[in-house]
């Protein structure tokens, strides 16, 4: 995993990431990386928290980062 010490937020250290990937949705869910992964495997994200202020980051895998400029469901912003 890349590295996001310190917090963007509060420069804290003391993050925490969860021990398994959570989905990013579809279904019945909002999907949060529409376009990415397959018809029947939604991508997931690695969650850290910071647990001096509180900030979560849902960091996309690399699979899906890896799709994601040629997905028609994304626009580069910069």
């Amino acid at each position: 995993m890349t590295s996001i010490s310190p917090c963007p937020n509060c420069d804290g250290r003391n993050l925490y990431k969860a021990n398994k990937e959570v989905s990013s949705g579809g279904g019945h869910a909002p999907d949060y990386l529409p376009g990415l992964g397959g018809l029947f495997r939604k991508e997931k994200f690695k969650v850290v928290v910071c647990a001096d202020c509180g900030l979560t980051q849902l960091l996309a895998r690399s699979s899906a980062r890896s799709e994601i400029a040629e997905s028609s469901k994304w626009q580069r912003v910069c």
